[in-house]
This record gives C-alpha cells, structure tokens and sequence, in this order.
C-alpha cells in the first residue's frame, strides 16, 4: 500500500493535466478544424418589404337598397339575382288599380272646374258686354242708378267666382301631379348602374309601405370595392394615407392585389378588451374576381426595395455606426466584411455595398457531434431586433 501511493499521485497528476489539454484541443479543433461546418448561404438578388399585417372584407364602394313609395302587391318582377342594371331600367311593378282610379279621379275633378271656369268666364264676357250698354243708357236716363250699380256688382262677384275657381284649379291639378307621381311609384327603376345582389321579395307579396319604406331589392356596384382592414392600435401609427397596400383573399393566398390606403376612421372597434381600427381601401374589380364579403389579409407596405442585394439577417451584426458581414475565410475561419445595408424584415436585409451576388456568408453553424449523433445548429449572431415584415 506504501508503495502504490507515489504511482497513485502520479496517475492524478496525469489525469488533472490531461483534461485542460484535451478540453483546449477539442475546442481548437472545433473551432479551427474540418469538423467545423459553417451553415452558409449566398447573397443573392430579390424583394425586400416592411409591412404591418391585418385582415379585412372586401364589400361594394357604392351600393342601394331599393325600396318601394307605396303599397300594394307586387305584379311584376323583371330581374333575378346576379343580373347587370342600368341606371332607370325597370326592375318591378307594383299593382296600380287603385292609383289608376285615383289619378282618373283627380282628372275628372279638373275637367269638371275648368268647365266652370269657362262657364263663369261667359258669363263675365256677356255682363260686360250689358254692363256698357246699361251705361249708355244711364246717360240718357233710361236706366236708374240702383240698376248700374247692381250690374256693375255681378261683374264683381264673377271676378271673384272665377278667381276662386281658378285656385281650386290649381289645386286640382297639383293633386293630380300627386296623384301621377304616386301611380310613377308603382314602377320601380334601377337608381344605379350595377349588379342585383339579394331580391328580398317575391311575386304576389304585398308590400305596406305607410309606416316605413319595405325594400325590394339590393343594386351594387361591383366594379369598385372597399376593403374595410382592422389593424391593432400597436400598428395604426404606421399607417397613413395613399400608403401601399397588398393584400389576398382567402380563397386564392397566392394572388395579390394591390392599392393604396383612402381612409383611416378614427373610431376603434373595441372586442374583448382589444382595440382595432378600421382602415378603408379603394379596389378595382372591373376583372370581377373579388365578390362582397370576401376576407382578405392584408400587408400595409412601409417600405420596399426590389431586385436588390440581400442576405439572411442572422449573418450581419449591427454596430453602433457600422454593420459587418460574417463570411467564411481560406481556412475556413469565419471572418467579417465591412457592409452597409438598407432595409430590413424578419428573415433578410438589404446590402448596399460590401459584399457582391453570389458571395457566401455564414448565417450560423452546424455542429456535428462526434459518435455520429445528430447535428445541431447554433447562431452565432449577435441578438438583434427588426421591424415587422414578411
């Protein structure tokens, strides 16, 4: 036991000197050496954009709900759904017996005190015509005064007859433009150009329209649509007017429209304690690819470059004045380039000088695990934060 106490503390010594020298070499060859494999990607050529991500329906910039003036039932219905209108074509046609009758009504009514207005109007003639004759002969005597004076009060009193006459005239025939204009209503014409997109009644209904106007029918105009967008208020400082917009449906994610902001409303819509404001998009759909009611999602462009260089974000560092790249060296040490760089989003960054298309950079690194275990990737970049974007 004596002996072995020298070969034990010999075996310790080798054992604590070994470790820091075999630790120092793993790291140096990992560092240094062929099991070093870079995970690298190329600097290449395309889009960049920072956008704010919301989501929006699309529906008619210009739209009627065409009601009915009158009562009645309908009689006619001249369109379907999904037809095109023109401005003042006939849509419908409600009964009109009883507007008939009284149109008819007021016309005999008319005719009937323009007939005594002609009556009384030849009775002035003729009392004019007596009224100089009796003045003659009052200057010779022949006719006493009381007698002139009676004559001369009948024309009086036919001005006045025909005066009032003439007013019920014209009260008779603004009844029967009444009447006429409310026998109009009975036909109901497009007020727009435009699609037919619901026909809430049907042939045969009756309509009451003395407490309210029902409405027959919906005219769109879906040539010209308004994406109504919600955006969180963490974004809506973003956003300003006549700013691009992108945006797809949900049908079709890969086919985009483009157009930019119109109005912003300043009232939020607040849902379970969360603040959203609308945003109103003008869109042209003379293609007739979107329909009312489709949702959308929509990216508010704040600023794009396009056919530019770029390179993954995890392969620059930001300094406090300057920017550099981690490229691989000829040893395959991982070195920096000088660069100076643009906009950026959640993936990649503009370069605008320093490296070239088609250069490498090294985006992070793959460590292979020695006994043939799995890799495992690790980044070296720095931690840095980026606007929002796609």
């Amino acid at each position: 036991m004596i002996r072995l106490r020298p070969l034990l503390k010999l075996c310790i010594l080798l054992i604590a000197f070994s470790i820091p020298a075999a630790t120092a070499w793993w790291y140096y060859q990992d560092q240094q050496g062929e099991d070093q494999n870079w995970l690298k990607e190329q600097v290449t050529r395309g889009n960049i954009e920072i956008s704010v991500a919301g989501t929006g329906t699309l529906e008619p910039s210009n739209y009627v709900d065409v009601g009915a003036q009158v009562s009645g039932q309908i009689e006619k219905l001249y369109v379907k759904e999904g037809d095109e209108v023109k401005q003042g074509q006939l849509l419908a046609e409600i009964d009109a017996t009883v507007f008939e009758i009284d149109v008819n009504r007021s016309q005999a009514s008319l005719e009937n005190q323009k007939a005594q207005l002609a009556q009384l109007e030849a009775q002035l003639t003729l009392s004019n015509t007596r009224i100089e004759r009796d003045r003659r002969l009052h200057n010779r005597g022949a006719v006493s005064d009381d007698a002139l004076q009676s004559a001369e009060t009948d024309i009086v009193i036919l001005k006045a007859r025909i005066a009032a006459i003439e007013a019920q005239i014209k009260a008779s025939k603004a009844a029967l433009d009444g009447d006429i204009a409310t026998l109009s209503y009975s036909r109901i014409y497009a007020p727009i150009d435009g699609t037919v997109t619901s026909i809430k009644v049907r042939v045969g209904q009756t309509l009451n329209a003395n407490q309210s106007a029902p409405t027959l029918m919906t005219i769109s105009n879906l040539k010209q649509m308004t994406l109504r967008a919600a955006v969180s208020e963490a974004d809506i400082h973003k956003l300003s007017e006549e700013m691009p917009v992108r945006f797809s449906t949900l049908g079709n994610p890969n086919s985009y429209f483009h157009s930019t902001v119109n109005t912003i409303l300043p009232t939020p819509l607040v849902n379970n304690d969360v603040v959203l404001y609308q945003v109103l998009v003008d869109v042209d759909n003379r293609t007739g690819k979107l329909m009312d009611g489709m949702s959308t999602q929509v990216f508010f462009i704040e600023a794009a470059a396009n056919d530019v260089l770029m390179a993954p974000l995890a392969s620059i560092a930001k300094r406090p004045h300057s920017a550099v790249a981690f490229v691989p060296g000829p040893k395959g040490e991982r070195q920096t380039v000088a660069v100076k760089t643009g906009i950026q989003n959640r993936t990649h960054i503009e370069l605008i000088s320093g490296l070239r298309e088609g250069d490498d950079v090294i985006a992070g690194k793959s460590n292979r695990a020695h006994q043939g275990s799995a890799s495992s990737l690790t980044n070296n970049r720095p931690r840095m934060g980026g606007p929002r974007g796609i």
